[in-house]
């Protein structure tokens, strides 16, 4: 019913276009419904059975149940890039309600108005079910002292949240540190690599270096699952990244998301245009508000030697990665953080040497795609979205 007014005041607090948001709303309401689905069916009571044994020998066997309980009501931080799906009524509430638990949500200044009037969707579908007022709970603020106050609120027993690493690490102590600690269910950041192997790079690397521009630049390069880095082998990676530089060479600005996020991607790309043997590929000046994509490349020895060249650059920027052999490509998988995605863009020719990476990227990320891109999730109950830490705090969960 409010469909008109959340596309037109998110429009107007986050710069997103109309489409996206219209398409952002469907997929928060197939979320909920998704979640729906598994409280009708039952599956979040996660139920086992094992019968009695009476006449087992040497010693008889009691009937045994067991069945999942709500831990209690959920402190819930929204993200600032999907201001629908990953915010008031996104993944985490349907979740924390999915679960049983009551959720307090602390809105996301960066769309205040947005967070309150689905806020005030949840308290129309509230009073209309007869379900307790302290169902869901919104609170508008932004102080950091509201956030620490309310993870460390007695009555609060679980933590969801998506944002930085620097300020989901800070949320997560606290939590861990709480007398009767709890658990921090915490997305931070991921630089999604992507792994592209000899024989598709000789074959289709033009393509591939187009379709790596398409995905890089999407919603201003402001997705959690953004491509920021590809790994090639020296040699037939040279089409691939010819073919990035021509497709983003009349790329138009973006709007990002708040002035903070687009000064944080100025930064980032002066301070990787500045470290040795960085050569750049596309190189544009953003100013106010808008981002221009930025594209640098670098030997696998110097991304080794130089740990800020794989830290997360939010926005429409990326590193390409050239390893001699496949033998540095292992070792610059080896050497990377947890991440949501890794990807492997091959072809048939290239089975052996994705059989060597795969053992190693499976413990790395929480999914992974071959040939894809991976600034698309599903709403499914297949699809991971989580990883090894430092891309979120709680990997067996999504």
């Amino acid at each position: 019913a409010r469909a008109e007014a959340i596309t037109a005041i998110a429009m107007s607090e986050t710069g997103l276009p109309e489409a996206r948001l219209q398409g952002e709303r469907g997929r928060t309401t197939s979320q909920l419904r998704l979640f729906a689905s598994h409280i009708a069916a039952g599956d979040y009571l996660d139920r086992r059975h094992d019968e009695a044994l009476p006449d087992r020998a040497p010693l008889p066997r009691p009937d045994l149940k067991m069945v999942q309980r709500p831990i209690g009501p959920v402190a819930v931080f929204g993200a600032s890039n999907f201001p629908l799906a990953f915010s008031t009524g996104g993944g985490d509430t349907a979740a924390a309600l999915a679960a049983g638990c009551p959720v307090v949500f602390k809105g996301h200044p960066a769309h205040p108005g947005t967070g309150e009037i689905i806020a005030e969707a949840f308290a129309a579908a509230i009073k209309a079910c007869g379900l307790p007022a302290g169902t869901f709970s919104f609170l508008q603020s932004n102080s950091n002292d509201v956030g620490s106050t309310l993870v460390q609120h007695p009555l609060i027993k679980a933590v969801g949240f998506t944002g930085s690493l620097g300020g989901g690490r800070a949320l997560f102590d606290l939590c861990a540190a709480r007398p009767e600690p709890i658990p921090f269910f915490g997305e931070l950041g991921s630089i999604n690599p992507m792994f592209l192997l000899s024989a598709a790079a000789e074959t289709r690397g033009a393509d591939l270096g187009t379709a790596w521009a398409g995905s890089l630049t999407m919603g201003a390069g402001q997705f959690c699952t953004n491509p920021g880095i590809v790994i090639a082998i020296e040699g037939p990676e040279t089409a691939f990244v010819e073919a990035a530089r021509t497709a983003l060479a009349d790329a138009p600005a973006q709007t990002m998301l708040t002035d903070g996020i687009a000064a944080a991607y100025v930064a980032g790309k002066a301070q990787i245009g500045s470290m040795d043997g960085v050569e750049a590929v596309v190189s544009t000046q953003s100013e106010g508000r808008t981002a221009s994509p930025n594209v640098f490349k670098t030997s696998a020895a110097n991304w080794l030697k130089q740990p800020e060249l794989a830290e997360e650059v939010f926005g429409p920027l990326g590193l390409v990665v050239v390893a001699k052999d496949l033998a540095e490509m292992l070792t610059v998988a080896k050497a990377m953080q947890g991440q949501l995605t890794c990807s492997i863009l091959m072809d048939g020719a290239d089975t052996d040497q994705a059989r060597q990476l795969m053992p190693i990227l499976e413990r790395k990320a929480g999914r992974v795609l071959a040939n894809g891109f991976p600034t698309g999730v599903e709403v499914a109950d297949a699809m991971v979205h989580g990883g090894p830490y430092p891309a979120s705090t709680n990997f067996g969960h999504t």
